[in-house]
């Protein structure tokens, strides 16, 4: 599992790279050649795309969504499991559908390309529709693992472990 999160933080770090550099890169040449890197802003834009559906597989997993968490530190432990696991279902029944339908939009792409290079743009949706799919996977997971008390924290380790570790 370790594995498999740190590729899912690789690829949306690299995302995240590509896009500050293409940016970058794209004003410095801009303003000192006056021209711009062919397909900067559809790149940009696809590589955003597959950063927030890689990113939203991690929030899932590690469960740090944005949230108010004032009702749930009012509760004991055993309250907090289920407030945390309707949480995580309603993101489950929020992330599968999303998941199937950004796949459709991958079949539906057909011959579509970038502006200027027409590169497919079926490659950008296929990997932004991998992250969806890891996302509803992982969130899957979580509503499995959280009733037994083995939700992943941010902090890389699961909270029975952090129980008996004393952290």
């Amino acid at each position: 599992m370790r594995r498999l999160l740190s590729t899912v933080e690789t690829l949306a770090a690299l995302s995240l790279l590509v896009i500050a550099l293409l940016t970058a890169t794209n004003v410095a040449v801009r303003y000192a050649f006056g021209w711009q890197i062919p397909d900067w802003f559809d790149g940009t834009q696809m590589l955003l795309g597959i950063a927030m559906f890689w990113g939203i597989a991690l929030a899932t997993w590690y469960g740090t969504h944005i949230a108010v968490d004032l009702l749930w530190e009012a509760f004991g432990a055993r309250g907090k499991r289920v407030i945390d696991v309707l949480a995580t279902l309603i993101t489950v029944v929020f992330l599968v559908p999303l998941a199937w339908m950004v796949w459709v939009k991958v079949g539906g792409t057909g011959n579509q390309g970038t502006m200027d290079l027409r590169l497919p743009l079926k490659w950008f949706y296929s990997a932004a529709a991998l992250g969806a799919t890891v996302a509803a996977v992982l969130a899957v997971a979580r509503l499995v693992l959280l009733p037994m008390g083995r939700a992943a924290s941010a902090h890389g380790q699961d909270e029975a472990e952090g129980a008996v570790n004393g952290s």
